[in-house]
C-alpha cells in the first residue's frame, strides 16, 4: 500500500512550523499542509488538543504516527527519512546536533524569535531585553560559522534547519544581521540547498520593503 503524504499542521508565520516544512522539503517527503487558524484559537480546541496537548503547532501525522514539537519532529524526520545525512549516528556527532537543538529551544527562542513576536504578533515582551539577547547569540554563531560552513561541520544537519528560520527573519524583530557576514553566508548556503522553501514574510517585513 502506498504511503500517504505526511500531514503537517502549520501556520504560515510560525518559525517553528516552518523549520518542519523546510525539513520535509529538503528530505523530499510528500507533504499535505493543514493550516491551523491560530488567530481564532483553533489550536486550543478539543480536536487539535488530541494531537498536541500543549496546543501548539507544528504537529505531523505520518500515516498515523503523531509527532509534536518542532525539534522532536526534526529528529523523527531525520531518522525516518534522512538516511543518516541529517542526524549523525555516532555519539559525538549526535551530541553536536543536540547542542544546537538546545540553542534553538533556548537562546534563539528567547532572543530573535522573541523580538519577532513583539513586532509581528504584538507580544507583551520587552525589546530592550530580547534584542541584546539576539545579538549575543548571533555573535557566538558568527564566530562558530567563521570556522566551518554549517553549525556542526562541513555538511548541513537538522541543527541548521532548527536555527535557520528565526535567524533569517530576525530583521522582522528589529535585529539587524549587518554585523554578521559569516552568519549571512550560512543563511545563503541553506537557501541554496535543493528543495529549499522559505517562510512567508510578515506584514512587518513587507511594509519595510514598500
Amino acid at each position: 500500500m502506498a504511503r500517504l503524504p505526511v500531514k503537517l499542521y502549520t501556520f504560515p508565520l510560525s518559525g517553528h512550523a516552518h523549520r518542519v516544512r523546510l525539513a520535509l522539503a529538503l528530505l523530499k517527503v510528500p507533504t499535505e499542509l493543514i493550516e491551523v487558524d491560530l488567530r481564532s484559537g483553533a489550536h486550543k480546541q478539543t480536536d487539535f488538543l488530541k494531537l498536541n496537548v500543549f496546543g501548539q503547532v507544528p504537529v505531523i501525522d505520518d500515516n498515523g504516527s503523531i509527532i509534536a514539537d518542532s525539534n522532536a519532529i526534526l529528529v523523527y524526520l531525520a531518522r525516518r527519512y534522512g538516511n543518516g545525512d541529517w542526524l549523525p549516528s555516532d555519539a559525538v556527532g549526535e551530541a553536536a546536533v543536540q547542542r544546537w537543538l538546545s540553542v534553538a529551544a533556548g537562546p534563539l527562542a528567547f532572543g530573535p524569535a522573541a523580538a519577532r513576536l513583539i513586532t509581528v504578533f504584538g507580544a507583551g515582551l520587552h525589546a530592550e531585553e530580547v534584542i541584546p539577547r539576539a545579538h549575543k547569540l548571533f555573535a557566538v554563531m558568527e564566530a562558530e560559522l567563521s570556522r566551518r560552513p554549517f553549525l556542526t561541520g562541513d555538511q548541513p544537519s537538522i541543527a541548521d534547519i532548527a536555527n535557520y528560520t528565526y535567524t533569517a527573519h530576525a530583521p522582522e524583530g528589529n535585529v539587524s544581521l549587518a554585523a554578521y557576514p559569516h552568519l549571512r553566508a550560512w543563511l545563503a548556503r541553506i537557501e541554496a540547498l535543493p528543495g529549499f522553501v522559505g517562510m512567508q514574510q510578515s506584514a512587518v517585513a513587507l511594509a519595510g520593503r514598500a
